[in-house]
């Protein structure tokens, strides 16, 4: 029997889940390759809890260096080059190829984008940012606490709006929030949109009812870092003593130079195989653009990766051993909320019904944080 092998890059939500199951549905004698440039997995929904103060760095890291025991290969380094036509790529110069390719590599952070937000820092979708974040929130005395999301598309849509919150309660649990300001200046006009006007009005109601000002419709333009001051496009300004930024995202620098590459750069895909144009290559997770029937693309979330990786993995097997059946994502998705206090919300529903995603919100409380804590060690101890 001919030896296969599978390029898995990018160590992230996709990758890991990808590279995992396929290593378990393959035979023994093919190769499944992880690619990936730190040799660590961050779970970035615990980056939230590092930066409120309820984790340390690291137990929202790990290294990837286990899977190796599982019969991962790890190739640790920069992709340089990807060549889909012949499922090619160069890694540091040492050029790989394989039978199947499944690019996970999520989506960049380029700040650099914004002038002066670099310097300004704060950027808690880093696990140095979250830290810093934190750092600043737990030494502020009064002021203002800005959490700016600089412009779209981001990763995890609830994830400013929860910041906001899990700001405001340590602010409160150091008895300094009547003095300290919060608010939200988000470069898009509703909270998780496409998920329909009730949930992106629950959100809004969540921030307000803890004093939080919402401010929408601010793209980020540029930061005076030694005038503390942030200056949105159309000309509106404000002060801010401490930054909470999601910084702007863009395709890596690999995907956009590739034949893979569409519109903005990202990677469109078949929404249910999750195919590219080019055959046996997939994309899935943040790097890639789906567009839904009302006018706005899949949203970029950590549960479309692991769904999505699934239905990929599964699909591979069956091609690779010519048997078992192909698998299709369904386009289904869930996200907590957090609040504070120990205290969560819940959404979930089907962003590929049509003419809309139907999404439920459900009434917030501690069981559906206590779920997201129980899901946090479970993926710890399911994939690593």
């Amino acid at each position: 029997m001919d030896r296969r092998t599978v390029l898995v890059l990018g160590g992230g939500v996709g990758g890991l889940v990808a590279a995992s199951l396929l290593r378990r549905e393959l035979a023994p004698e093919d190769r499944v390759v992880l690619v990936e440039r730190s040799g660590q997995h961050t779970f970035w929904p615990s980056l939230l809890w590092l930066m409120s103060g309820s984790r340390k760095a690291e137990q929202v890291q790990r290294d990837l260096q286990p899977l190796a025991r599982r019969g991962i290969e790890l190739c640790r380094g920069d992709i340089r080059e990807i060549d889909p036509e012949r499922r090619r790529i160069v890694v540091d110069g040492e050029e790989l190829v394989g039978d199947a390719l499944v690019v996970s590599l999520g989506a960049a952070l380029v700040p650099e984008r914004v002038p002066g937000l670099p310097e300004a820092g704060g950027n808690f979708y880093t696990v140095d940012g979250a830290q810093q974040v934190h750092d600043q929130v737990a030494s502020i005395q009064a002021g203002r606490v800005a959490v700016v999301v600089a412009d779209v598309p981001f990763k995890c849509p609830a994830a400013p709006y929860e910041a906001a919150m899990l700001v405001e309660r340590l602010l409160r649990r150091r008895r300094v929030r009547d003095r300290v300001e919060v608010t939200i200046y988000a470069a898009e006009s509703a909270p998780m949109g496409v998920a329909g006007p009730a949930v992106s009005q629950g959100v809004v109601d969540f921030v307000r009812q803890r004093g939080i000002d919402y401010r929408p419709d601010r793209k980020l333009a540029r930061v005076d870092v030694p005038g503390k001051r942030l200056y949105f496009e159309g000309g509106d300004d404000a002060e801010f003593d401490v930054l909470a930024v999601v910084p702007p995202h863009a395709a890596p620098e690999a995907v956009r130079h590739s034949p893979l590459a569409g519109p903005g750069g990202w990677i469109p895909i078949d929404r249910a195989t999750c195919e590219t144009r080019f055959e046996n290559v997939f994309a899935i997770g943040d790097v890639t653009t789906v567009p839904l029937k009302l006018g706005k693309p899949l949203p970029k979330a950590g549960v479309f990766a692991q769904r999505q990786a699934e239905a990929v993995s599964q699909t591979l097997a069956a091609r690779l051993r010519g048997r078992g059946r192909e698998q299709r994502y369904q386009g289904h998705g869930e996200c907590f909320i957090e609040m504070g206090a120990g205290v969560a919300g819940f959404a979930r529903g089907n962003f590929y019904a049509e003419p809309e995603p139907q999404v439920q919100m459900y009434r917030a409380g501690r069981h559906w944080h206590a779920a997201k804590v129980a899901y946090e060690r479970n993926w710890w101890h399911t994939w690593l």
